[in-house]
């Protein structure tokens, strides 16, 4: 009984590395694909069983399993506001293609996994019975939590990414356009040339235009899902631009040099925080340390003094 936490958390990390190192070992195989698809062109027709069998383990028996389980368990899952956790999943690029209900059943599956291993642990140790219970709620806590911490990491992680593209972006659009492209058209070119969050989203507003979506509102949704200021004031001026008539190369021109200006104000932002930040390890760590290699030989010799 008390080796049934040990192999518990054993199994269960072996099983998320293979699955990690698995996942990644097929995305690098579609990339692959997708690229030899896009030079030499589409192939002949793969049967369906063939076609079955080249997806991978997480498509072809985690998903549907984790469908089911999270099909009979979203039954019992109180009703909440959904709309929130979608725009955070749309914001963080709707990883793993999760929505909303399969995302609480996650929270209540690992708050109960946590907990259960909290109290076996404490079980196995001998822990005391209110001790048991405050790490219980804590553990509880902390799965409860834990999806959140992972999903807002991904949202900053994402804007971050979105903040760092969008320059070279709107470069590559202006002179485009300067060239004599059409916004459609340079937008293509960007899709192509590029690669990142921002030139995936645009490929998604390109195939929403395709469709028969007006541009304005293409971009809307695209600004509405990465929740980034600065694109979202450059999907504000191209819409005023055409409203109004004015040239879009020159708003891009003006849009490219504001982006890089608080680009730049940015990182001198964050470089006048690095020293206070900086000052914390110093006086708790680097200070006592220098003080001991200082100090030392001289209290050394001052106790001898008196202890003479």
């Amino acid at each position: 009984m008390q080796m049934l936490p040990t192999l518990t958390s054993v199994f269960g990390t072996i099983f998320a590395l293979v699955l990690f190192v698995f996942q990644s070992l097929e995305s690098e195989k579609n990339k692959i694909k997708e690229r030899v698809t896009n030079v030499v062109g589409p192939q002949e027709p793969v049967p369906i069983r063939q076609r079955e069998l080249s997806f991978s383990l997480y498509t072809r028996f985690i998903r549907p399993m984790l469908s089911s389980i999270f099909g009979i368990l979203a039954k019992y899952i109180p009703a909440f506001n959904e709309d929130v956790l979608a725009r955070r999943l749309n914001e963080a690029g709707n990883p793993y293609n999760l929505l909303p209900r399969e995302v609480m059943v996650i929270k209540y599956l690992l708050s109960c996994l946590v907990a259960l291993c909290v109290r076996l642990f404490m079980q196995s140790s001998g822990g005391s019975g209110p001790q048991t219970f405050v790490m219980i709620i804590a553990g509880l806590t902390l799965g409860w939590l834990l999806p959140d911490v992972l999903l807002n990491s991904m949202i900053r992680e994402r804007k971050e990414q979105v903040c760092k593209e969008l320059p070279e972006v709107l470069d590559l659009l202006t002179v485009c356009i300067e060239a004599g492209l059409g916004f459609d058209g340079a937008l293509k070119k960007v899709v192509e040339k590029s690669k990142g969050v921002l030139p995936d989203e645009l490929y998604i507003v390109l195939q929403e235009i395709s469709m028969g979506k007006p541009r304005r509102e293409a971009l809307r949704d695209m600004a509405d899902r990465l929740a980034v200021d600065d694109f979202s004031n450059f999907v504000g001026s191209i819409i005023m631009a055409e409203q109004l008539g004015i040239s879009i190369g020159n708003v891009m021109r003006l849009q490219a040099r504001d982006v890089r200006q608080k680009r730049r104000q940015r990182v001198e932002e964050q470089a006048m925080k690095a020293p206070v930040k900086m000052l914390v390890p110093m006086v708790f760590f680097v200070f006592p340390a220098i003080f001991i290699v200082l100090l030392g030989p001289a209290i050394i010799q001052i106790m001898r003094v008196f202890a003479k």
